[in-house]
């Protein structure tokens, strides 16, 4: 029995010459391929006799070979390859299309088994291409007929009935696979121990078994990710950080000023975090809330109580334009108040006196300075005290030479789009031995299972509600045919003041994906449909003042009409943007299109979504009419994750889940469930895993594997 390290290629012959192919999927040795999951099965296992056959259902059937042969079809010289089988109720004729290899492969008299749906022709019923196998004499069991049979992902010339050939070839090596889960654990939850459930994965006996299989397969997945997410939990709450005393009176000045009410969740949240801020080990939040819900004022209330105690914050906003905004909206924001707001990209480099009103462009290298040096001790040309006390940026922010005098308090905006040593790195900036309170933030709507899977090791906090006189956005999905009729709707609204969001996938036309782009689609609107209204373009490859001066017209109103890819995706602010129209909207997830459509509706006006799709495929639509349907976004979330699956949705594949989660989904929630507890359990008694070699072991493993950050 070859060992679970042994290469693909030390299988046997056919192993040897598809070992490349293998590679391709990342598959190098026998556990890796007893641990690469079928993502779907044929149903073969419905056994019948040719005279009880029916059109269009899947069945297997048992017969002989009567007769074989192949031509060429006159029509399209198409080489087909006929034959006709029996059993005892009857005969029927099987047809191959150009599968030439089948001839070599059976002969007159061979007994073989037939799976597939039989089609109705004006012969009779026939077999299209159905799979066939061989019944051999001393095999007992089928691989490729007459069971549930297992499909896997692949690749180019990497055929099914290969893979199956393979893993058939080295199923018993999964009786050196080590049983990891305490034996409790297997025996109270009535699990598949872990050698039976690989078995039956790959070919299990009937659906009950299979179902069995999955489920501990599921366990161990979400076991370990929430394992690993309590051990992340205690060690952080080993840290010292910064107490920041509640400011009272000015908080509640501060909410009184606010030319708004904030809503009853962004209060209940942001006590959530200022209770935090008040101790000495470090916040681990996430606060989530649904486009527009008001998540910057609710952390601008937690950032007014750490400046007002003299100590430094840091934003990271995912691009410059929203990092422009957040530093335009906090200089406003703290316009009552002496604070020194920075902002720190690539190509911008600001500092705002909030008290003063100004705004200035340094060097970098004077922002820097101030960042990690004493009070006062640092003068721009203008020979004034410029330290600041709280710095904007994107990914700039991490920089190595870029340090804080006394960073208490870190935010980071839209988190998923961060890999997780990208937050760690923000973390450690401080010169000061304490770890900062870290707030991560977040408008994708990760529904609860899902956060406290993944985030396990995070506090929750969630503004489940919109801020008053906010209208239901119009959402419709559109074809060609009524492309003018929006076209005159959108010229209506722009009459009444109102502006439009035109949101394509692409920068430039790309002829496989069949998609709109940005630039075709500015050059259609601007010179054919509306060419006496003032439309501008924005994408990612523009200059960072080429995107500030067009987003600044937008604001302003100086135009109309913004053509966009999804730049504008995550917290851009225009209030009066009533319609966004988004082009090739299948090309989108749905969580994605719910960000896109939080574009609009941020004020008091009616408005609307329009999905533009020239697809006629069923899932398509199934799919955008859940955008139409779902009422906020956490509701939306979970029917994308039964969609797509979590990597997809939630951008994670670099913090490792992507990869390890192979055959769990984080829309299980009876199993997320059934493992918390006895997670709880063993960490609270043994937080080091001492007692737990095995699972820590395990832990260990996957940490070199999966490469968690």
């Amino acid at each position: 029995m070859k060992n679970l390290n042994t290469p693909i290629k030390s299988i046997n012959k056919i192993a040897e010459k598809l070992a490349l192919k293998f590679k391709k999927l990342g598959l190098e040795t026998i556990q890796d391929l007893l641990f690469y999951y079928p993502y779907r099965y044929d149903d073969y296992s419905n056994l019948l006799k040719i005279k009880d056959l029916q059109p269009e259902i899947l069945v297997t059937i048992k017969v002989k070979i009567e007769l074989i042969n192949y031509r060429r079809s006159f029509y399209k010289k198409m080489l087909l390859t006929e034959s006709v089988v029996s059993d005892e109720t009857g005969k029927i004729k099987i047809v191959w299309f150009n599968q030439r290899f089948v001839i070599k492969m059976l002969s007159v008299g061979d007994e073989i088994y037939i799976s597939g749906k039989p089609t109705l022709t004006d012969a009779g019923l026939e077999f299209h291409n159905p799979n066939f196998e061989k019944i051999g004499k001393y095999e007992k069991t089928t691989t490729h007929t007459n069971r549930l049979v297992p499909i896997y992902s692949s690749t180019e010339k990497l055929s099914q009935k290969q893979i199956r050939f393979i893993l058939k070839n080295i199923l018993s090596s999964a009786q050196q696979i080590s049983e990891w889960l305490p034996k409790e654990i297997i025996e109270k939850e009535k699990l598949f121990t872990l050698q039976q459930a690989i078995y039956q994965i790959h070919f299990p006996v009937d659906k009950e078994n299979l179902k069995h299989a999955k489920r501990r397969l599921k366990f161990d997945e979400i076991f370990l990710l929430q394992t690993r997410a309590g051990l992340i939990k205690k060690e952080f709450l080993k840290s010292k950080s910064q107490i920041i005393k509640f400011q009272k009176s000015e908080t509640k000045k501060f909410v009184a000023s606010l030319c708004f009410e904030m809503t009853t969740a962004q209060k209940k949240s942001a006590w959530e975090i200022i209770q935090d801020l008040e101790k000495n080990q470090p916040m681990n939040r996430l606060l989530e809330g649904d486009v527009g819900s008001g998540k910057t004022i609710t952390a601008g209330l937690a950032i007014l109580n750490v400046l007002l105690n003299k100590f430094q914050v840091a934003f990271m906003a995912p691009t410059e334009i929203l990092a422009f905004q957040h530093f335009n909206s906090f200089c406003e924001i703290f316009k009552n108040y002496n604070f020194n707001i920075g902002l720190l990209t690539r190509s911008e480099t600001l500092v705002c006196n909030t008290k003063k009103g100004e705004i200035k462009k340094i060097k970098k290298t004077l922002l820097t300075k101030s960042l990690s040096a004493e009070a006062g001790s640092v003068k721009t040309e203008a020979k004034e005290d410029w330290l600041i006390d709280f710095v904007i940026g994107t990914h700039a922010l991490i920089q190595d030479k870029i340090n804080f005098n006394n960073l208490a308090f870190v935010i980071i905006d839209e988190q998923h789009r961060f890999g997780v040593s990208q937050r760690k790195s923000l973390k450690q900036k401080s010169k000061t031995k304490k770890i900062p309170h870290l707030l991560s933030m977040t408008a994708t709507p990760i529904p609860r299972s899902l956060a406290l899977t993944l985030y396990g090791e995070l506090n929750l906090s969630i503004i489940d509600q919109m801020p008053k006189n906010r209208k239901q956005i119009i959402t419709k999905v559109i074809n060609s045919e009524k492309r003018p009729e929006i076209y005159e709707f959108i010229k209506s609204e722009i009459k009444k003041g109102r502006q439009i969001f035109v949101v394509c996938p692409l920068i430039d036309p790309s002829d496989k994906l069949g998609s709109k782009a940005v630039k075709q689609e500015f050059e259609k609107l601007d010179k054919k449909i509306f060419p006496n209204i003032k439309i501008e373009l924005l994408h990612g490859k523009l200059k960072a003042n080429e995107k500030e001066k067009i987003m600044k017209n937008f604001a302003e109103n100086k135009t109309k009409i913004l053509v966009s890819t999804t730049v504008i995706e995550v917290g851009i602010d225009v209030p009066n943007a009533t319609i966004i129209m988004i082009e090739s909207a299948e090309r989108f997830g749905l969580a994605q299109l719910h960000q896109l459509r939080g574009r609009v509706g941020r004020a008091e006006h009616q408005s609307y979504c329009f999905l533009f799709t020239e697809s006629e495929n069923e899932n398509v639509f199934k799919r955008l009419q859940a955008v139409i349907e779902s009422k906020n976004g956490f509701e939306l979330a979970e029917k994308d994750l039964e969609f797509r699956g979590p990597g997809e949705v939630y951008g994670i594949k670099q913090s490792g889940y992507n990869d390890f989660l192979k055959i769990a989904k984080l829309t299980d929630w009876p199993i997320i469930k059934s493992t918390k507890p006895w997670v709880d359990k063993i960490l609270n008694s043994d937080p080091e895993l001492k007692n737990n070699l095995k699972i820590k072991n395990k832990l260990t493993d996957l940490e070199t594997s999966i490469h968690f950050e």
